[in-house]
């Protein structure tokens, strides 16, 4: 997949507006009631990074990134400004925080998972791109080190460790991450005088599956 491992400017992401969307194609009965069905998978998201421009200097750092992934074509990391860590955005992360498998004496590849429960249900969105560093992982609840027991691919978020971990034993993580994305559009229309006067260009982002 065509994809550049560098991060849309921090500084305007976290000012940006979007968040998760989901498709659900709904037919109407006669009886009145509903027949839902999603043809996707999981979510995806979608940004305005807009939002975030404050100054000429944004838009010049905005367009030279655009030109440089050729629009469309190169995805790249984006930092969710609602949702980048493994636990809620104003606590540390933890070895505990994630559950992302359990050991089977074999198996020593894990990939870092997201989960998001409300009541009795819940979805485990697949964590591609953690940013790079420190990454907390226990087995049974004994933390882990990164390094002697363990590395992160930081461009799969795949977790591999030396040795395999006990059959039945939970193995947790605790991470940042970026979304990957690509422009959702071949140009960028930004009018200085329009920009200004306060109004906020419209730069489109969406997720992309990596």
């Amino acid at each position: 997949m065509s994809f550049h491992e560098i991060q849309f400017p921090t500084s305007i992401a976290l000012n940006s507006e979007g968040g998760p969307i989901r498709k659900t194609d709904i037919v109407a009965l006669v009886s009145g009631h509903e027949e839902r069905n999603s043809p996707w998978a999981g979510s995806r998201r979608s940004f305005n990074a807009g939002y975030g421009v404050k100054s000429i200097a944004d838009i010049e750092d905005v367009i030279a990134f655009f030109e440089a992934r050729h629009g469309r074509l190169y995805g790249f990391r984006f930092r969710d400004p609602f949702d980048f860590k493994s636990c809620r955005i104003g606590e540390a992360i933890g070895a505990a925080d994630q559950l992302i498998g359990t050991g089977d004496d074999s198996e020593t590849d894990f990939q870092l998972i997201k989960r998001y429960s409300s009541g009795a249900a819940s979805y485990a969105r697949p964590i591609k791109k953690p940013v790079a560093g420190p990454v907390r992982v226990a087995v049974d609840g004994v933390e882990q080190t990164q390094g002697p027991d363990f590395t992160v691919d930081d461009t799969s978020g795949v977790v591999s460790f030396t040795a395999a971990p006990g059959a039945g034993l939970d193995v947790t993580a605790g991470f940042q991450f970026d979304t990957p994305v690509r422009f959702d559009a071949d140009e960028l229309r930004i009018n200085l005088a329009a920009f200004e006067a306060g109004e906020i260009p419209s730069i489109p982002l969406i997720e992309v599956l990596v």
